[in-house]
């Protein structure tokens, strides 16, 4: 699963998904002891970013199958038609929602309004934990401080504004519409509305951006005073305009060396300012600051994706919905599961993506998850200064920072 929920624009094969949308009864075996999220996908955007491969779509409205409409103006409806039938297939299941959030694409495209009724269907259906986490993404140029006190009066407590760059040469490679000061501006407002909990994303590697640039970026998103900060080395993905105009020479590609050097940069910017890392590309200033959200993936808890192509996961069971929203309104209107796809996780899959998913955690993963093969290699990684050894002898696998910068590698070598 993504960070933040995004949803990618490619679905995974898989066996074909029932029409009413059920679960293996082993699914919601232990159910009590896992927390329970929902995701809920906005695939509408006013433009489309030159970096982005995810399942979104610039049109404001999109007809299906049957000629049936999958328009903003209606889209706040279908979703929570699909949340009506999750509540059907996990009927015997009594936990509250835990964490809740809407993603996209651009959510705020979408009413307030519409919004808070997505949000009050999970509460409805389900109830909410009294500490739910309830997070939107936003656009800083798709919200103003009467949208932002309408999601905090309808109960949203967490905001994450899309900020990338502080640079406007930056902004510009990435195809983003705001203006420089303006995600900083958003933090303001998002506190003045009452939000405790504020994310500002943002984005190094860019095609001709320096280190110069990256710093004012992150000091410009430290200065606006957010509780957290995510930052993510842009993946150019192909198929995509940025990757187009990269082939062609127009911009130049950024190598594996700048993006360990930015990333450092990140650290050592928001370690200063008091943010500390709990996942590899996220920094939070307090406990109560990290997205308990996005810990359910790494974690491997239980969540209910709604929407075009959006991911869900409960029990070992994963299954993907149609990737187009006409197809997805087309099948809620025809009273079927949105489902286009599903795969049962073994016991080795699930031990595997353990290790993928916690070691990017602060905490880890603990050394029993590895094989004897595995183990060795951690050793050997602690030895090279990717592992730490206090956490090793207490039986945990943790990153060092240099293991950061060398995630993807230290993961390969442990699954084995």
């Amino acid at each position: 699963m993504p960070d933040n929920g995004v949803m990618p624009s490619v679905l995974p094969d898989g066996e074909p998904m029932p029409e009413d949308g059920s679960l293996p009864r082993p699914a919601l075996e232990g159910a009590g002891e896992r927390p329970l999220g929902f995701y809920l996908h906005v695939p509408y955007c006013a433009t489309r970013c030159g970096y982005c491969d995810f399942n979104t779509y610039t049109a404001s409205e999109l007809v299906g199958k049957g000629g049936v409409l999958a328009s903003r103006d209606n889209y706040a409806d279908m979703v929570v038609e699909e949340i009506r039938l999750a509540r059907k297939v996990l009927s015997g299941d009594t936990r509250p929602v835990r964490t809740v959030f809407v993603g996209g694409g651009t959510p705020t495209l979408l009413a307030a309004a519409d919004l808070v009724r997505m949000l009050a269907a999970v509460r409805e259906e389900f109830g909410l934990a009294d500490d739910a986490e309830v997070t939107t993404e936003a656009n800083p140029e798709s919200v103003n401080p009467a949208y932002l006190a309408e999601l905090r009066e309808g109960g949203f407590n967490r905001v994450s504004f899309g900020m990338q760059s502080a640079r406007q040469h930056v902004l510009k490679v990435l195809d983003r519409t705001h203006t420089p000061g303006r995600p900083e501006a958003c933090v303001a407002e998002a506190r003045a509305a009452g939000f405790d909990h504020v994310n500002l994303d943002l984005i190094y590697g860019t095609p001709g951006e320096s280190d110069e640039d990256w710093r004012a970026s992150l000091t410009a998103a430290v200065g606006a005073g957010p509780d957290h900060i995510s930052a993510y080395a842009l993946i150019v993905e192909e198929g995509t305009q940025l990757a187009r105009r990269i082939r062609r020479g127009e911009v130049p590609m950024t190598d594996d060396d700048e993006h360990a050097d930015r990333y450092l940069i990140a650290d050592e910017v928001l370690g200063a300012a008091g943010y500390s890392w709990y996942e590899v590309s996220n920094w939070a200033t307090t406990e109560a600051g990290r997205c308990l959200h996005n810990e359910l993936y790494w974690r491997g808890a239980d969540w209910w994706g709604a929407g075009p192509g959006a991911h869900s996961h409960v029990g070992g069971v994963r299954w993907w919905n149609v990737k187009h929203p006409g197809a997805y309104a087309a099948a809620l209107a025809a009273g079927r599961s949105p489902g286009a796809g599903r795969e049962v996780l073994s016991a080795e899959d699930r031990r595997v993506e353990r290790i993928l998913l916690e070691l990017r955690l602060r905490e880890g993963c603990p050394l029993d998850l590895l094989r004897p093969a595995g183990l060795s290699a951690a050793r050997g990684a602690v030895g090279e200064g990717l592992l730490s050894e206090p956490e090793f002898s207490a039986g945990r696998a943790v990153l060092t920072l240099r293991g950061r910068l060398l995630a993807d590698a230290v993961v390969r070598a442990l699954v084995d």
